[in-house]
């Protein structure tokens, strides 16, 4: 596919997929990616699930568990924590990721948040499947998956859900590929992001494409919706065990 053609997912790989990499280019990379949450709504997306997940459910008597997969340097964990604190809801969070630099890099910036312990974990593993949350979570996530291999997670992660499973990837368009080119070409300072950025959302999601994907995972219990800045916001019911 070439670089203009958004008419269907794109799969080459990002820089971020090898699980190898490390150095101050990455600390360099999550750096621009929280500001691009922050500032371009992707953690509102996530907190504003959350809030309606917790509306849907009431939270069991103990700590609310809350995983969230691809988690970076773990700025969203600790928004969710400050979330907790101001609400005097007590969080278990677990970040997950694959890359073991990644996740040594988040434990630094976590370490004044006791409520959040991060794990180096292959979300595909079967140690991994047999754990139970109340809520799962993934920004900026699934979008390096193909269709196949996310519809067989998917189906996974909501078995794993006591409360539901809440999405926040992006949705492939063409004014945000180029928005999203400029910004970083002229903003950035991590060769990785302006590399991976324009990339991802070349593999990002059009609705039709989250739902074929949904349906292939077996799926008819959600609800997406469209989110500033090109976001897709989806909720899918838990399961309780």
């Amino acid at each position: 596919m070439s670089s203009m053609d958004l008419s269907r997912r794109c799969h080459d790989p990002e820089i971020m997929d090898d699980l190898t990499c490390s150095g101050e280019t990455v600390r360099q990379t999550l750096r621009e990616l929280d500001m691009i949450n922050r500032f371009l709504g992707g953690n509102a997306v996530t907190l504003s699930g959350l809030r309606e997940l917790l509306l849907r459910h009431n939270p069991r008597g103990g700590p609310l568990t809350v995983a969230d997969l691809g988690c970076g340097s773990g700025d969203l964990l600790r928004r969710l924590a400050d979330y907790g604190r101001s609400r005097n809801i007590r969080m278990q969070l677990t970040g997950v990721d694959a890359n073991p630099f990644i996740v040594s890099h988040a434990r630094e910036h976590c370490r004044d948040y006791p409520e959040i312990q991060l794990e180096t974990e292959n979300v595909f593993s079967d140690a991994f499947s047999r754990r139970r949350f109340d809520i799962i979570t993934g920004t900026l996530f699934f979008h390096h998956f193909d269709d196949n291999a996310l519809a067989r997670l998917i189906r996974q992660l909501v078995g794993q859900c006591r409360m539901g499973l809440l999405i926040n990837d992006i949705h492939r368009h063409t004014f945000a590929y180029h928005s999203i080119r400029l910004l970083t070409r002229f903003f950035s300072s991590s060769t990785m992001v302006k590399y991976d950025a324009p990339l991802s959302v070349r593999r990002a999601f059009t609705r039709a494409d989250w739902e074929g994907i949904l349906q292939s995972a077996g799926l008819h219990d959600f609800r997406m919706s469209w989110k500033w800045a090109f976001r897709w916001q989806i909720l899918i019911g838990g399961i309780e065990t």
